[in-house]
């Protein structure tokens, strides 16, 4: 717990006024290393929720979470920054009478939270959270619902990261893979997912084609990962072309090589050839 004076009401202003003079200067330093507007703004549960796919849920009654594990809220985005630390002066009165009644050893109900992935997301008791934040705690007692999704929260650290998880989630609806081909599938891009899930459909289309046959989406994915996207993959590796880059993103540079060469859609040591003596595949700087 921070130090204090001896006399409560004046240290729970003092921790208020604090964590506002802590806000700020995040902002400003946010600002000065010129970092993504987003960087320090907290998460919004629906639209994490909207990106990753929502399929159920499950109340896991109260537990102890991690602090740091409350990353963002149903509906105080405005009021609260990342941490917890107020944005303006409109919660001090309410956030003062709680850390009052935390510095006098009173009893603080739980919050609640939403799970998702290993992320919470504060229904109510964001005020608790601020001042368990300031009080330096590092953990707090919450009534938590899971919400079970489609894709995994893994790698959601700002809002921008929301737009790559939407763009997954409706690549494999349009690219329904096997479980065990998805993690091979990894796009820093957000809209190279929707490139890649245009590709796959051509693929399949050429291939009904030569068939005469339907195909389902499931069934292209899945012939497509195996006959074309693994030998390509490999191909690409052996002759050297794949630097810092993803697999899929060597993939999405070779086809589009491919045809801007040699106007085909075919794989033989000539393609990969004249893709050889072509620009070099482009730097992933980040990933």
């Amino acid at each position: 717990m921070p130090r204090d004076t001896g006399f409560p009401l004046a240290d729970a202003e003092n921790d208020f006024l604090r964590m506002r003079r802590r806000q700020v200067l995040s902002r400003l330093g946010a600002w000065l290393r010129r970092e993504p507007d987003d960087v320090n703004i907290m998460l919004p549960f629906d639209e994490v929720v909207a990106a990753l796919g929502r399929v159920g849920e499950r109340r896991l009654g109260l537990r102890t979470i991690d602090l740091d594990s409350i990353v963002g809220s149903v509906d105080r985005t405005r009021d609260f920054d990342r941490r917890f630390r107020p944005t303006s002066g409109r919660a001090r009165t309410r956030w003062e009478r709680l850390a009052l009644a935390q510095r006098r050893g009173e009893s603080i109900p739980p919050i609640e939270v939403f799970r998702v992935g290993d992320l919470h997301f504060v229904i109510d008791g964001h005020h608790r959270v601020s001042v368990a934040h300031a009080m330096n705690l590092r953990t707090i007692d919450a009534y938590v619902t899971e919400i079970i999704t489609r894709l995994s929260a893994e790698g959601i650290r700002r809002r921008g990261d929301l737009i790559v998880k939407d763009y997954r989630r409706i690549f494999l609806e349009r690219v329904p893979l096997p479980e065990d081909a998805r993690d091979a599938i990894r796009l820093g891009d957000a809209w190279e997912y929707s490139e890649l899930s245009e590709a796959v459909e051509a693929w399949g289309f050429r291939l009904m084609q030569d068939e005469q046959t339907f195909l389902d989406r499931a069934t292209v994915a899945r012939r497509w990962y195996e006959e074309e996207f693994v030998p390509v993959v490999t191909m690409v590796r052996q002759a050297g072309l794949i630097d810092t880059q993803t697999e899929a993103e060597a993939y999405l540079w070779v086809i589009a090589e491919r045809y801007r060469l040699i106007r085909s859609h075919r794989w033989d040591d000539d393609v990969i050839s004249a893709i050889r003596q072509g620009p070099r595949l482009p730097r992933r700087i980040g990933l």
